[in-house]
């Protein structure tokens, strides 16, 4: 061999034995498991290996919020009704302000339409009349669903609790950092699993609990679905709007409480109104009237995707069965499905996980 060539192959075998690791050495670092241990050990960075973190670190950097444009809130719709709830137990009607007392409405959970005012009495329908101290101002949620560009490259998730994010999985909460409001939108860059739960890497040395938040998830389409339908995902308490298999849409729900739980399977919408009453549970404890209940979507018998004006807690569950949505979002989803040409769209209803 001539005396160069033989000095680059030497050269060539010194660089490879730094390279190659001797035998019974390990040839990568920490794996998950022993970063979860040792969050910030030797190899580790918030809770993953580091060669892993530094990979996600420029996309976390470049992706802080999902790639999404919010549904503009909808004031028209949110001031077309002014809404009371009755407070105080069994409330009694009269037929003019401090006139008659013409019937009552039983002790419930019970809301009413103003249609006017005279000093401290209220009209709820007419020639119906009730002492304003008697009823509650309802304050319809603003909270409004997102428009999907395109298929998200990150899950997209909102946060449901105002949340101090952790530093590393199944680790305390850090108050010395921003909290993380309700609603916040987020991206999920990273999963791993702390004592059967999931928790989610949502940005730089930034991990939350399954728990604190809801995720986007995407499905197929079921074979005899078409056109525009629509999916409810009752683990996550999310709906997403399809295009036949393109998501358009995705808002949070609340769907029936467990003595109430909404049907899994795939139904065609029935029956629209813009405007309804519900009511149930006569006399009993949990008995209900609701007035006006807006953008009313019936695929399940009595049970409906609907505008909710009675609370705020979209993305737990909260109904009777029926699919609660804001009513910027209700108004939305009628008016989109009646657009495409499809008033009687399919809904499919499934559950993406099991409550613990």
């Amino acid at each position: 061999m001539h005396r160069r060539s033989l000095i680059i192959a030497v050269l060539a075998l010194l660089v490879l034995s730094t390279l190659t690791p001797a035998s019974g050495a390990r040839a990568a670092g920490p794996d998950r498991a022993a970063c979860l241990q040792s969050p910030f050990g030797p190899g580790c960075t918030a809770g993953l290996p580091s060669v892993e973190y530094q990979m996600l670190l420029d996309e976390m950097l470049l992706h802080p919020a999902p790639n999404v444009r919010q549904v503009p809130v909808d004031e028209d719709e949110l001031l077309r009704f002014a809404f009371r709830k009755i407070v105080g137990g069994t409330a009694t009607i009269y037929d003019a302000p401090d006139g008659n007392a013409v019937g009552q409405i039983d002790e419930g959970f019970n809301y009413v339409t103003v249609t006017d005012t005279q000093g401290d009495w209220i009209e709820i329908n007419d020639g119906q009349w009730m002492p304003a101290s008697q009823l509650a101002i309802a304050r319809p949620s603003d909270f409004t669903g997102v428009y999907i560009d395109g298929t998200p490259s990150y899950t997209m998730a909102w946060m449901l609790l105002p949340t101090y994010p952790s530093p590393a999985p199944g680790a305390e909460g850090d108050q010395s950092r921003p909290i993380l409001e309700r609603y916040t939108r987020v991206n999920i860059f990273a999963t791993t699993t702390v004592n059967d739960w999931e928790w989610y890497l949502i940005g730089p040395d930034t991990w939350v609990k399954q728990t604190q938040l809801a995720r986007v998830l995407f499905i197929e389409r079921p074979p005899q679905v078409k056109g525009r339908w629509f999916a409810v995902d009752l683990f996550e308490q999310v709906l997403v709007a399809y295009e036949d298999d393109t998501p358009v849409y995705t808002t949070l729900i609340s769907s029936g409480l467990p003595d109430w739980e909404t049907n899994e399977g795939t139904f065609t919408v029935w029956a629209r109104q813009v405007n309804g009453h519900m009511s149930g549970a006569e006399g009993q404890t949990d008995f209900y009237s609701l007035e006006n209940v807006p953008w009313v979507m019936y695929f399940d018998n009595a049970i409906s995707l609907h505008g909710t004006y009675w609370h705020d807690g979209f993305g737990y569950r909260h109904s009777h069965g029926c699919v609660n949505m804001s009513i910027t979002d209700a108004h939305w989803v009628y008016q989109w499905s009646m657009d495409g040409g499809y008033s009687t769209p399919y809904v499919h209803v499934f559950s993406s996980g099991e409550y613990k």
